[in-house]
């Protein structure tokens, strides 16, 4: 997410006051449930059927799942990239691509 979506964001939270609701821990239960929200869309269907069909459904769910996340990010001052960054080049020790390279195989199992 941009700075620009960052703010955005902020600002859409700000104009309405609601920034006193959003403390990690609910900001945290808010990501499962609106990611519980993604899954159901799957539940009991073929994945490629819920992917043509379902797209505006896909994207509103997937985006407060990236909301919320990113409001916590931002709560507790961290930068999503560089997190990001850090928590790629630890999985990449945990799963490297000689052993990984086409495997579904946890780390443990490697």
């Amino acid at each position: 997410m941009t700075d620009n979506s960052m703010d955005l964001v902020n600002k859409f939270r700000d104009d309405r006051n609601w920034r006193q609701f959003h403390n990690e821990k609910d900001l945290a239960i808010s990501i499962s449930l609106e990611a519980s929200e993604l899954l159901e869309l799957f539940q009991w269907k073929k994945s490629d059927d819920v992917v043509s069909k379902k797209q505006k459904e896909l994207k509103e769910e997937l985006a407060d799942v990236l909301i919320y996340s990113y409001m916590m990010a931002d709560n507790l001052n961290l930068d999503v990239d560089e997190i990001i960054a850090e928590k790629i080049k630890k999985d990449s020790i945990k799963y490297p691509v000689d052993k990984s390279f086409g495997n579904s195989k946890k780390y443990t199992e490697l």
